[in-house]
C-alpha cells in the first residue's frame, strides 16, 4: 500500500480524464427529498430501503433456472446459430447472477441475514466461479467507502483512461482469448499447493465440481467447457471490463459522486439484457448504496428531476460512453508506475 502523498499523487497523475471538474457540476441544494450530497432524507430514505424479499426469490429462480433453458434450447434445435446464441447467452447469464452476488454483498438480496448469505453470497458465488466466502463482500467494502481512495481494489482498472486505441484493443484481446480469465483462475489453482489457502481454494474447485456433476448427469458433460467455463473466460471478461470501464472508467477520487461514478442513458438492450437488475444505475448506487436494485430506478428519477444528475453528466448511450475511452496518443494521460501489483483485485470483479 502506497503512502497518502504517494496515493494522492497518483490520483492527479492518473485519473479524472474523464470527470467534470468541480466547477462544471450544476450546484445542488438539496430539495424536499434529497440532502446537498444527494442521499434521500429520512422518509423518502425508508421507503427506498425496503427489501422486496418475494420479488428478489423471483429473480433468483429466474437465474437458477436460466442455465437449463438455454441449454435445452441449444440441445433441442441443435442448430449451429442456436449454439452461438446459447454461447453468448450463457455469458449474459454470468452478469445476471453475480449482480445477485453483488445485491447480497450489500446485505440487500434478502431482509433476513441468513438466507441473504446463503443464497447470494455462497450459492451463486460458487456457482459463478467464486468460492462461496465473504472475500468479496470485505473488498467491495473498500470500493464504496472511498472510490479512487489508497485502499480502493480496482485503481488500476479505471485510471489512466482515456488510452490509445491500440491499449484497447490489447486488453479486449485479453479478454476475448482468456487471457483475463486464467489470471482470475491461476490464485485458486495455486491456492491448493499454499498452505493457509487451502481450504478457500478447494470451496472454488468444489462449486465448479457441482456444476460439472449436473452436466454428467444429464448426459453431456463435454457442455460444462462450451456452455459454462468458455463463457466466463472469454464472453463474460469482455462484457465485465466494459460494464466496469461505464461505471467508473476515466473518474477520480471525489467526495461528490457525480465525479467518482459515471452516469449513463441506457436503452432497452443494454437496461434488460446486458445489464440487468438496474446494474446500469450506476452512479445512484453509489450515491447511497444502501438501496435495493428494484428502488434505484425510483431512486434515480429522483436525483434527475430535483436536479442533482443533469444532462450535462449524462452520455446518451454506452456507444457513446465507450467512444471516449479511446483518444489519440498524444492526448492520453501519462503512463506511470501502477499503484497496485496488478490490474485489480480478483475478489473484485462482480461489482
Amino acid at each position: 500500500m502506497v503512502d497518502t502523498a504517494t496515493h494522492d499523487q497518483l490520483v492527479a497523475d492518473l485519473t479524472g480524464g474523464l470527470a467534470p471538474s468541480e466547477d462544471d457540476l450544476a450546484p445542488f441544494e438539496g430539495s424536499d427529498r434529497l440532502r446537498p450530497d444527494g442521499r434521500p432524507r429520512p422518509e423518502f430514505r425508508a421507503e427506498l430501503r425496503r427489501i422486496p424479499n418475494l420479488t428478489n426469490v423471483v429473480h433468483v429462480v429466474v437465474v437458477l433456472a436460466y442455465p437449463f433453458l438455454v441449454i435445452w434450447g441449444a440441445l433441442t434445435i441443435s442448430h449451429p446459430l442456436t449454439w452461438v446464441l446459447a454461447f453468448c447467452a450463457m455469458g449474459v447469464w454470468y452478469q445476471r447472477a453475480l449482480t445477485l452476488h453483488h445485491e447480497s454483498a450489500h446485505r440487500l438480496l434478502f431482509s433476513n441475514r441468513t438466507a441473504n448469505d446463503w443464497v447470494g453470497e455462497k450459492l451463486l458465488g460458487l456457482l459463478a466461479f467464486g468460492d462461496g466466502g465473504p472475500a468479496y463482500r470485505l473488498v467491495h467494502t473498500q470500493h464504496h467507502r472511498d472510490e479512487f481512495g489508497e485502499r480502493e481494489p480496482d485503481f488500476m482498472l479505471y485510471a489512466r483512461y482515456p488510452i490509445p486505441a491500440d491499449s484497447m484493443r490489447r486488453k479486449l484481446l485479453r479478454d476475448a482469448f482468456g487471457v483475463s480469465g486464467y489470471k482470475l483462475l491461476k490464485p485458486a489453482i495455486v491456492g491448493l499447493f499454499v498452505k493457509g489457502r487451502r481450504f478457500r481454494a478447494a470451496r472454488f474447485f468444489f462449486g465448479q465440481l457441482f456444476v460439472f456433476g449436473w452436466f454428467l448427469a444429464f448426459g453431456h458433460p463435454w457442455l460444462y467447457v462450451f456452455l459454462w467455463w468458455l463463457p466466463w473466460m472469454t464472453f463474460w471478461q469482455v462484457a465485465n471490463r466494459l460494464r466496469a470501464l461505464a461505471e467508473h472508467g476515466g473518474m477520480t477520487r471525489s467526495p461528490d459522486r457525480r465525479r467518482t461514478s459515471n452516469n449513463i442513458r441506457q436503452g432497452f438492450l443494454s437496461r434488460y439484457v446486458f445489464l440487468p437488475h438496474s446494474v446500469g444505475f450506476h452512479l445512484a448506487h453509489h450515491v447511497d448504496s444502501g438501496i435495493p436494485m428494484s428502488n434505484l430506478p425510483k431512486y434515480h428519477r429522483a436525483l434527475v428531476q430535483d436536479g442533482y444528475i443533469t444532462d450535462s453528466i449524462t452520455y446518451p448511450s454506452y456507444r457513446a460512453f465507450w467512444r471516449t475511452l479511446v483518444r489519440p496518443a498524444d492526448l492520453v494521460m501519462t503512463p506511470a508506475a501502477p499503484a497496485t501489483p496488478g490490474e485489480c483485485d480478483p475478489d473484485s470483479i462482480p461489482r
